[in-house]
């Protein structure tokens, strides 16, 4: 990271401590998650979006509260950089009465609607044709809205993926098509499963702007960000972007990552993003280093009592289980 945050395009102090503070409570929420299920405390399905945090950090810096963002069942950065409070998100992974979902959506469909998290999607590449259904909604109300949909490189090579970027291209849909390429899909390297070098040059088969940019590098992923959700607020259509990044942990917990290239992983690791960006904020005199021990601070006291809120909180009723399934007769 070499920019500086008075050379940033549109990005000062105060978007620089967002993207960072939003940043270190995804990494904080994924080290507790990941420790409660290694450790059996905790028994749930979660795929850890570690090394991946500056993209959404990013994008949520830019965001307004009523604009909507579609994720994947990896998909705990873009939660929490929309906003999904800590305290219900934590009950709906553990299943619990007082989460976003009444503990009936679990890890991999946290839905949100209060803070623009739409739809968090359990199928690959199910998630572009519903950012698209959500943005013609907005376009035809003409309410301002953007709508950012996140998804991996390996749903790049899914028939919706292709769907979604041809209608929202025809239509000039208000949408941002974030694509977190962090190289492998499931098990299978991005080389080994996909026909161009680069996910951002499938956009010009649909006439809409391709961007490849560093995932990692909160001021190159803002700027690209700010371009692309610019452009969608404006009646200019949607964007492709391609966020290269890399994930510290697999593709599920129990992955032990044999597919990959030796030194790879530790290699990728040892350019961890977010410590990367919390050196050069401190080495950049953006944040004295006891304020960025504040915000880490911060950040693990809010984890630790959205941890005790789920943990108190109640089971779901098991008449809970026929609401919000069938519409309601009208009397």
């Amino acid at each position: 990271m070499t920019s500086t945050a008075d050379a940033a395009v549109g990005l000062g102090v105060a978007e620089l401590t967002a993207i960072f503070t939003t940043a270190t409570r995804i990494k904080v929420c994924d080290e507790k998650f990941r420790s409660l299920i290694l450790t059996g405390q905790v028994s749930a399905q979660y795929y850890s979006p570690r090394g991946q945090e500056i993209i959404s950090a990013s994008i949520g810096a830019l965001l307004e509260p009523t604009d909507y963002v579609v994720t994947t069942y990896r998909g705990l950065h873009d939660q929490l950089a929309k906003g999904v409070p800590l305290r219900e998100l934590w009950a709906e992974f553990f299943g619990k009465a007082t989460g976003t979902c009444k503990g009936k959506g679990g890890p991999m469909h946290i839905t949100h609607p209060e803070s623009g998290l739409m739809v968090t999607t359990g199928i690959v590449g199910s998630g572009l044709p519903i950012a698209n259904g959500l943005a013609l909604a907005s376009q035809l109300r003409g309410d301002g809205r953007v709508t950012v949909v996140n998804f991996g490189d390996g749903a790049t090579n899914i028939g919706a993926f292709h769907e979604a970027c041809n209608l929202a291209a025809l239509w000039k849909l208000p949408v941002v098509f974030c694509c977190h390429n962090n190289r492998y899909a499931e098990h299978t390297s991005f080389e080994g499963g996909t026909s161009v070098d680069r996910v951002a040059d499938r956009a010009a088969a649909y006439k809409m702007p391709g961007v490849r940019v560093d995932g990692n590098d909160p001021v190159a992923m803002y700027e690209a960000a700010r371009q692309a959700i610019e452009r969608a607020r404006n009646g200019e259509g949607p964007t492709l972007l391609e966020a290269m990044t890399f994930r510290f942990f697999g593709h599920q917990m129990s992955d032990q990552n044999e597919y990959m290239q030796p030194g790879e992983l530790e290699r990728e690791r040892a350019a961890d993003p977010v410590l990367r960006f919390r050196a050069w904020l401190i080495d950049n005199d953006v944040l004295s280093e006891s304020a960025v021990e504040t915000i880490e601070a911060q950040a693990k006291a809010d984890v630790q009592d959205a941890f005790e809120f789920a943990e108190a909180s109640p089971v779901p009723d098991l008449a809970e289980g026929l609401t919000d399934v069938y519409e309601e007769a009208l009397a």
